[in-house]
């Protein structure tokens, strides 16, 4: 297949765009820095010759968007919002101008949406969304203001002909420098892998190579379309989480974390506590009614997987 990755050279569209290819699929790259042959550059915001590679194309997944990897203020947070909803409309543009459009469209999505909570788990059908919960700092509200705005972007895209799914993906863990897992394991090595603010908070996930399997499944599966869930479906509390990451490399202790702590530690890093503190209890409803087996079920043996990986060491043999 011809699959277009728009927003390909991130965390994730780096997975897809190995995986895919290693697969034999024809993969093409919209960025604004090209570099490699089948890269080709777009601004995120206007149609331009870029759209020739949606043209005949058979499967479309944007990715593109602002990191969120970064402090939440409120120009960052203006331009989480902006580069989703305008790269979003752009790429429904070029779809509904194609003569030859693709058959189905990928919309990366976020399992923000839905609500902080802690008392059951978040599915499409009966989770609750985000915005409303008692207690959290007000600025989390808008982060899911994003993810409703990015999918209604997708939503009231004039496509037809193109099936189109949303992707409400967690955190998608791989061995890649650079990537969350790497952040989250070289804090636990350095002893700064103990619960933050208590550790009640649930922690969604997902396995790469899940995640290009779901990826996969979906562009066969003709019958699903809209929101779907890309997770795990065991999520578990950050204390929980941080202990097995802990025994997977052989670290015995990690240090707790007040909530003022946390707040020190994402300022150091450029980034935002809302990433650590809100609970994200997400479970993949439609994956499983739908069929799809998750190769990697529960943390503690993914961890260990992802460990082995960034050792370098050989696959297990069963």
């Amino acid at each position: 297949m011809k699959i277009v990755i728009p927003g390909g050279t991130g965390q994730v569209g780096t997975i897809l765009d190995r995986a895919l290819t290693a697969a034999g699929h024809d993969v093409v790259v919209l960025t604004r820095t090209p570099v490699r042959d089948r890269e080709i550059r777009w601004d995120g915001e206007t149609l331009g010759s870029w759209t020739e590679a949606i043209n005949g194309g058979d499967v479309v997944i944007n990715l593109a968007g602002r990191s969120v990897s970064c402090r939440y203020t409120p120009a960052n947070l203006r331009a989480m919002m902006d580069s989703r909803v305008r790269s979003a409309r752009v790429v429904g543009e070029a779809i509904a101008a194609a003569a030859r459009p693709p058959r189905v469209w990928l919309q990366m999505s976020t399992a923000t949406i839905y609500a902080h909570r802690f008392d059951a788990p978040n599915d499409e059908a009966t989770g609750v969304i985000g915005g409303n919960e008692p207690g959290v700092p007000g600025y989390w509200a808008y982060s899911v203001e994003i993810a409703k705005a990015w999918e209604r972007a997708q939503e009231q895209a004039e496509t037809p002909s193109t099936r189109k799914i949303a992707l409400r993906s967690a955190m998608v863990m791989s061995p890649d420098r650079g990537g969350v897992f790497d952040v989250l394991l070289r804090l636990a090595r350095l002893g700064l892998g103990g619960p933050v603010a208590g550790g009640a908070q649930f922690v969604s996930w997902i396995h790469d190579r899940d995640f290009v399997r779901a990826v996969e499944f979906l562009v066969e599966r003709d019958d699903l379309a809209g929101p779907v869930n890309l997770t795990a479906p065991s999520p578990l509390p950050h204390r929980e989480f941080m202990r097995a990451l802990r025994g997977a490399w052989g670290v015995p202790v990690g240090l707790p974390a007040t909530r003022w702590m946390a707040e020190l530690g994402a300022l150091a890093m450029r980034s935002d506590t809302e990433l650590l503190l809100k609970s994200r209890r997400v479970v993949p409803g439609r994956l499983l009614e739908a069929g799809f087996a998750f190769d990697h079920v529960r943390w503690p043996e993914t961890a260990i997987d992802l460990v082995r990986r960034v050792r370098g060491g050989p696959a297990p043999t069963s």
